[in-house]
């Protein structure tokens, strides 16, 4: 019981699926053991697509979207976009969002976008994913949030609750016919295609 003679609830958990770069996989089970094991702000679902999937060679994109939201996006609401330097041009990042935000039998899942720490120091921005940039950028019709690393677990929490709330007062904002990325992009950071 609180001062209040109210019971004390432990604040929600969320199901948060993460999306990254196969290249910042440490800084994304680092990110997933201080948030989700230490501070228990939410419920980690599967990190991310990898080639031993058998739907990658897939022609056929809604089978591709239906694989991923039944084999990795599962029961999660939220969808953290972990960026590094080199997120923007991954494709199965692009997948990744497409299928978070496909609309149909689930509701959308909320989308936060969460600089990396090895990004710097607030000075550098990495190129946004195109998808997420799309849902981010224009400030009168945002669907996405974007914010440096947090720095504490209500912070966190805070800002997953709001994406978790926007998956129906902000649905209307979601645009996702554009199709999926075939290949990975070159990095415009590296010059390279990862």
């Amino acid at each position: 019981m609180n001062y209040y003679g109210l019971p004390n609830y432990e604040p929600v958990k969320r199901k948060a699926f993460i999306s990254f770069h196969h290249n910042d996989q440490a800084e994304a089970e680092a990110f997933v053991e201080q948030w989700a094991n230490r501070q228990a702000v939410f419920i980690p679902k599967v990190l991310g697509i990898s080639d031993n999937d058998d739907f990658i060679d897939s022609t056929n994109p809604e089978y591709v979207m239906e694989q991923i939201r039944a084999k990795y996006l599962q029961d999660s609401t939220v969808t953290i976009v972990l960026i590094g330097q080199c997120t923007h041009s991954r494709r199965y990042v692009d997948w990744e969002i497409k299928a978070s935000l496909r609309r149909g039998q689930d509701d959308p899942n909320g989308l936060i976008g969460i600089l990396l720490p090895s990004c710097g120091n607030r000075k550098f921005h990495p190129p946004l994913p195109p998808r997420f940039h799309q849902h981010y950028s224009n400030e009168q019709a945002r669907y996405a949030l974007y914010q440096y690393s947090p720095t504490s677990a209500d912070e966190l929490r805070g800002w997953i609750e709001d994406a978790y709330n926007r998956r129906t007062s902000h649905e209307h904002l979601i645009t996702n016919e554009q199709d999926m990325m075939k290949y990975n992009d070159v990095c415009k950071v590296c010059s390279v295609t990862h």
